[in-house]
C-alpha cells in the first residue's frame, strides 16, 4: 500500500490537548503541519504547550537543541479553513459533538483537493454516519490516537462502510513511518479499545454500586492483576464527563446493550460535578487520594497444614507456594478445594459461596498467584474467614473481604474482557492479534484477552459468565458464541 511521502501537509483542525499532540507526532515525522482552531486564544496556547512538550525532551536527552527547533517550526497555525487548501491529510480533532464534525467535514471537502484524505480522531462516533453525506467518503476514515498522542503507540484506523482499502492502506502504512503501532478496524460502536475499556470500568463500578468493596479496595484488587492503574482512579485522572460521554455514546450506538450501560455512581457524581482530578473530588478527594488504603484483614496464624482436593484450576501454583512458606500439603480427590482446618475454600467460578453453603468461603483470581500482592475473600453466612486469611497472609498476600458477590471481582472483569474480546472478534471488527495488541498497547492492560482466555480455559470463562448470568438473571453476561465454541471443542486462540 503506498504511504504519504514527507512533502505532504497535513492540516490538524482542533487546537486542544489532542490535536497539538498529533500535530507534535506529523511535525515530528517531518511533515509541515497547519494547525486551525476557532479560538485564537487556542492557537497561541497550544505553541507555547507543544514548545515546552520539545523543551522537555531535550532536558531528557532525547531530542538535540536544533532538532526541537526543527519539528516545532514545523507547525504552523493558519487562520481559516481556506488556508488548509495545500494539504494531502487532514486529522480533525474537536470536540465528541457529531453535529459540529459534520458541519466540519463537508466545509473541509469543498476546500481540499479531492485526493486529500479526511480523518477524525473520534473515539466512538461512527465513521460511516460522519462520512454519509460527503460526495467523496472513500476518502474519509477514523484514525484514533490515544493520549498523550506523542507517547501512546496505538493508532486506531477505522473504515467506514465506503472507505477504501487504498485510504486505509495509506493511512496504516504511515502510521507505522509514523512510528506507531496501527491497527485495522473495522466501524462499530467504541472501535475495538473503548469496547474493551467498558468491561474494565463498569464491572468494577458495579461492583462498587452493589458495595461489594470500597473505593481503594476495588482498585487494589485489580492492580493486584498486574494492571497498572485502578479503574476508578483512571476514570478520575480521564474525568467522569468524558467516561459518561463514552458511555452514553457506546450505549445508545449499541441501541442499549447491557455491557455499556453508564454507571449511576457516575452519573450522580458528573451532575454533582464532581468530575475527578480536575475538580479535586470523583472518587478520591485530591491531594489526599494517595492517603486511600484497602481495607486490609488483620492478620491471623499461619496454617500448620492444608489439603487440596482435585484440581483447582489456575490456582494450583498455590500449593507449591504454601510449602515455600512452610506450610503442609496433602492431597485427596474432590471437586476442586482447599481446606484448612474446619473451612472450605475455592476458586470463584461465578457461584456465591452462599451457595455452597456454611462453612465455606471462595477466594477472587489471580493472573499471576506469585506476583500478586491482593487477594479477596467471601465468605458463605456464619462462616469464619480466619484459617483462610492466615493461609494467604502466608504466602505474602494481603487479605480483604468482599461481599458475596457472583464472580467477585477480578474474575468478573477478566472474564467479561475475554467475552467482549470474542464478540468483537466474531463480529470481524479486527482481527485476534490486533484485539490484544489494542488492549495492551492502547489500554496498558498486562495481557491481552485472547492469552489470557488459553491460561484459565474458556471451560472457566464460560463457567463464571454462566454463574452470574443466572444469579442476576442479566443478559450483561450472556457469553460470546465463539467463546462458547472454544470452551466446546477445547481450541484455543494460540496453539
Amino acid at each position: 500500500m503506498p504511504v504519504l511521502p514527507k512533502e505532504t501537509v497535513v492540516g490538524v483542525v482542533g487546537a486542544g490537548v489532542m490535536g497539538a499532540g498529533i500535530a507534535q507526532v506529523a511535525a515530528t515525522s517531518g511533515h509541515t503541519v497547519l494547525l486551525f482552531d476557532l479560538d485564537p486564544a487556542s492557537i497561541a496556547s497550544v505553541q507555547t504547550s507543544i514548545s515546552l512538550a520539545l523543551n522537555k525532551l531535550v532536558s531528557k536527552g532525547k531530542l538535540q537543541t536544533h532538532q526541537a527547533g526543527i519539528i516545532g517550526a514545523r507547525i504552523k497555525p493558519v487562520n481559516s479553513l481556506e488556508d488548509l487548501k495545500s494539504t494531502g491529510l487532514i486529522i480533525e480533532a474537536i470536540v465528541e459533538d457529531s453535529a459540529l464534525k459534520l458541519e466540519l467535514f463537508l466545509a473541509l471537502e469543498a476546500t481540499v483537493d479531492s485526493t486529500a484524505i479526511l480523518t477524525t480522531n473520534t473515539s466512538s462516533l461512527s465513521i460511516t454516519s460522519l462520512s454519509a453525506n460527503l460526495k467523496h467518503p472513500g476518502r474519509f476514515a477514523g484514525l484514533h490516537f490515544f493520549n498523550p498522542a506523542m507517547i501512546m503507540p496505538l493508532v486506531e484506523v477505522v473504515s467506514g462502510y465506503r472507505t477504501t482499502e487504498a485510504t486505509a492502506g495509506a493511512l496504516f502504512e504511515t502510521m507505522k513511518l509514523w512510528s506507531k503501532e496501527p491497527i485495522q478496524v473495522k466501524d462499530a460502536p467504541g472501535f475495538v479499545v473503548n469496547r474493551g475499556a467498558r468491561c474494565f470500568y463498569g464491572e468494577p463500578l458495579k461492583f462498587v454500586e452493589e458495595q461489594g468493596a470500597d473505593v481503594p479496595t476495588t482498585d487494589a484488587l485489580i492492580k493486584s492483576l498486574g494492571f497498572k492503574m485502578g479503574p476508578l482512579e483512571l476514570i478520575d485522572l480521564i474525568g467522569l464527563d468524558i467516561n459518561l460521554a463514552a458511555s452514553r455514546s457506546m450505549f445508545e450506538s449499541s441501541y442499549g446493550e447491557p455491557r455499556y450501560k453508564p454507571s449511576s455512581l457516575v452519573e450522580q457524581r458528573v451532575a454533582a460535578g464532581c468530575l475527578g482530578r480536575k475538580t479535586k473530588q470523583g472518587f478520591y478527594s485530591y491531594p489526599a487520594a494517595e492517603e486511600a488504603k484497602p481495607a486490609a484483614l488483620l492478620p491471623a496464624p499461619k496454617p500448620e497444614g492444608v489439603e487440596v482436593y482435585g484440581e483447582i484450576g489456575s490456582a494450583t501454583p498455590l500449593s507449591a507456594m504454601a510449602r515455600a512458606a512452610g506450610i503442609e500439603v496433602d492431597r485427596g480427590q474432590g471437586e476442586g478445594f482447599i481446606t484448612i482446618g474446619t473451612l472450605r475454600i475455592a476458586p470463584t467460578d461465578g457461584r456465591m459461596a452462599a451457595e455452597r453453603g456454611e462453612g465455606w468461603a471462595v477466594f477472587d483470581l489471580a493472573l499471576d498467584w506469585e506476583s500478586a500482592t491482593t487477594i479477596a475473600l467471601a465468605a458463605a453466612p456464619n462462616t469464619d474467614l480466619a484459617q483462610a486469611v492466615g493461609f494467604f497472609q502466608a504466602l505474602g498476600k494481603q487479605v480483604v473481604q468482599v461481599a458475596d458477590l457472583p464472580g467477585m471481582l477480578a474474575a468478573k472483569t477478566i472474564c467479561m474482557l475475554i467475552n467482549e474480546a470474542c464478540e468483537t472478534l466474531q463480529r470481524g471488527i479486527a482481527s485476534k492479534e490486533d484485539i490484544d495488541l489494542a488492549m495492551q498497547k492502547g489500554l496498558n492492560f498486562p495481557g491481552g484477552p485472547f492469552a489470557w482466555c488459553d491460561a484459565l480455559g474458556a471451560d472457566y470463562c464460560i463457567k463464571v459468565l454462566d454463574n452470574m448470568a443466572r444469579n442476576y438473571g442479566d443478559p450483561r453476561y450472556r457469553a460470546s458464541v465463539l467463546l462458547r465454541r472454544m470452551s466446546l471443542t477445547g481450541v484455543k486462540f494460540h496453539e
